[in-house]
């Protein structure tokens, strides 16, 4: 028997339920995980509240990030044995497999192993906001030295991903925050500027820092009435990736713009990558190097325990965070 975490109705973070049930052994493509710590992520809120971009099939599991030992192994699995520490991506539907619980099923195809050095709270926070970014700067962007990058909501934990996979290339990342509240945390997590959009003319800035030509690469999980400045700050012929829509207000951007800037305005969401398993291995290797050398390094905000799970979103949703938030199960 094993605890695990239910909704039976879409709402706050207060519809989360503790369940005690019965986990199966293990069917072909998956193992069983004993968990240890899980990642929370945007995603999964919204998921809870019935927002996101796949519709939520009642009563529901949820989450995406486990870090744990492989209690047992489906058929047909190869590469991992009985008692191997590991971490699941997000490469599954939340309307299949949830990882919030004691003990969970996951399928193969979302399995990695657990990168050395790194303990489980900190295996448990890198995989979306790495995957994530990797997929946008690398096979998306092309991303190359010297390139520019603007950052919208920076303190989130992609955006710092963003700042330190912006670095690991040695690309200029640009960091956007609305208060000047995270402004030195921002500059010490490597952004080599930051902008304080409610205090600061985000276009005229750009600017200034790039001599007038803007930024190639625009990552942007906000839209609403602020895209038209991105597009605005851009270098003619950039870039701007949407993966995100934290904003409820409609996107606004000037058509005349678009004429002047000629940008490529893509959405992107991190399954480009985690769904495809020859760029989910690119990707996996890619960033267990980056940890490796040190370019890229967890960032948890705070850590929770598993029976504060509701806090916890709670928390999550009040976008006060510097990093990412785990939970110790």
């Amino acid at each position: 028997m094993s605890r695990v975490i239910e909704f039976s109705s879409t709402g706050g973070p207060e519809v989360l339920e503790f369940k005690e049930v019965e986990v199966p052994a293990p069917g072909p493509g998956e193992v069983r995980i004993r968990v240890k710590a899980l990642g929370l992520n945007r995603a999964e809120s919204m998921w809870r509240t019935g927002e996101y971009i796949e519709e939520v099939k009642l009563p529901a599991r949820l989450g995406y990030e486990a870090a744990g030992f492989v209690e047992a192994i489906g058929e047909g699995v190869t590469g991992f044995v009985v008692g191997e520490a590991v971490n699941t991506v997000p490469a599954f539907s939340q309307n299949q497999y949830g990882m919030y619980g004691e003990l969970v099923l996951a399928p193969i195809s979302a399995v990695v192993k657990h990168p050395p050095g790194l303990s489980f709270e900190e295996a448990a926070s890198i995989w979306m906001m790495f995957i994530t970014v990797y997929g946008a700067f690398i096979e998306a962007a092309d991303l190359k030295a010297g390139d520019v990058v603007l950052i919208p909501a920076a303190s989130s934990s992609v955006g710092l991903a963003s700042i330190q996979l912006v670095n690991m290339v040695g690309a200029t990342p640009i960091a956007l925050t609305r208060t000047a509240a995270k402004r030195q945390q921002l500059l010490d997590a490597g952004a080599a500027f930051v902008i304080v959009t409610e205090e600061q003319d985000l276009v005229a800035e750009v600017m200034r820092i790039t001599d007038g030509v803007g930024a190639r690469v625009v990552f942007d999980p906000v839209g609403g009435p602020s895209l038209g400045k991105l597009v605005k700050a851009m270098k003619t012929g950039g870039i701007l990736l949407a993966y995100g829509a934290l904003s409820e207000e409609p996107a606004q951007f000037s058509y005349l713009d678009l004429l002047i800037k000629l940008p490529t305005i893509l959405g992107y969401t991190i399954w480009n990558t985690s769904g495809d398993p020859v760029r989910q291995k690119a990707a996996v290797e890619f960033i267990t190097a980056g940890l490796a050398a040190g370019a890229l390094k967890p960032m948890i905000d705070r850590t929770f325990a598993f029976d504060e799970m509701v806090e916890a979103h709670r928390y999550l949703e009040t976008n006060n965070q510097f990093g990412k938030i785990v939970v110790s199960v």
